[in-house]
């Protein structure tokens, strides 16, 4: 047994509420244990420059966190004047996980913008902000289709993401801080509800790692995303491609 009594291929329980926010066209509150992230999806009428007369969109991330979001406070990057290198692979991770989900040819040129801000942080930040996010960008595509603006909600699949390490010799789903923070190795996985890899990163911190070891976190790793997809599944019924929004607002693992 784990610290929190988990199993060691157990999540924390997550929750998802959407419709969080009032303005975003999508918005949402995830929970993972005890990380908290927002996510919301704000559509521009516009694309960067270099996607401009492709007729194509264009999906984009921002990541934050709060300062007072971990044990003690950390000074904002926009004080500090500059964006750390962690923040830059975070939301570059975010953004191409939410481009695995999205057909952006078929959405015009516009752009998602997906932001991620942390306001409780407990080990997991990047998975439950894919995961989150995914729900949000749904329900701002769904959005642009029911105003009329779309003809079709073209996404792709479902995504998710999730965390696995290896813990004083034992693999490990879903780490928490604790657990992050002495783990040997530590993967991160991204993953579409057909069970196609959208990213993997995998880091041996103090150790190399074998092969066998790798299966093993991958299987674990999938093995929980199913079961994020199936929570990310209440929100959505989806009738000859076209997605739309079931009356639930909240839903829990």
């Amino acid at each position: 047994m784990r610290s929190d009594g988990r199993k060691a291929g157990e999540l924390r329980p997550v929750r998802i509420i959407r419709d969080y926010l009032r303005h975003p066209e999508g918005s949402v509150l995830v929970e993972f244990g005890n990380t908290k992230v927002i996510c919301t999806v704000s559509i521009q009428d516009s694309v960067p420059p270099f996607l401009k007369g492709k007729g194509q969109g264009w999906i984009t991330a921002e990541y934050s966190m709060l300062p007072r979001a971990t044990q003690t406070r950390n000074i904002r990057e926009s004080v500090q004047g500059r964006i750390g290198g962690r923040t830059h692979e975070i939301q570059r991770m975010i953004g191409r996980a939410m481009r695995t989900a999205l057909d952006l040819t078929k959405v015009g040129e516009r752009t998602f913008w997906i932001d991620c801000d942390v306001i409780q942080a407990d080990g997991g930040t990047r998975t439950a902000s894919i995961t989150g996010a995914f729900v949000a960008l749904v329900d701002a595509v769904i959005k642009l289709y029911n105003d009329g603006v779309l003809t079709s909600t073209p996404i792709k699949d479902f995504v998710a993401a999730v965390s696995v390490g290896i813990v004083n010799n034992q693999i490990l789903l879903d780490l928490n801080f604790e657990e992050d923070s002495s783990a040997e190795v530590d993967m991160n996985v991204v993953a579409t509800g057909s069970g196609r890899i959208s990213e993997i990163q995998a880091l041996g911190e103090e150790h190399s790692f074998t092969k066998e070891d790798f299966d093993k976190m991958l299987s674990l790793g999938l093995e929980g995303i199913k079961q994020l997809i199936e929570l990310q599944k209440a929100f959505f019924e989806v009738q000859g491609g076209i997605f739309r929004k079931k009356g639930v607002r909240e839903a829990r693992l």
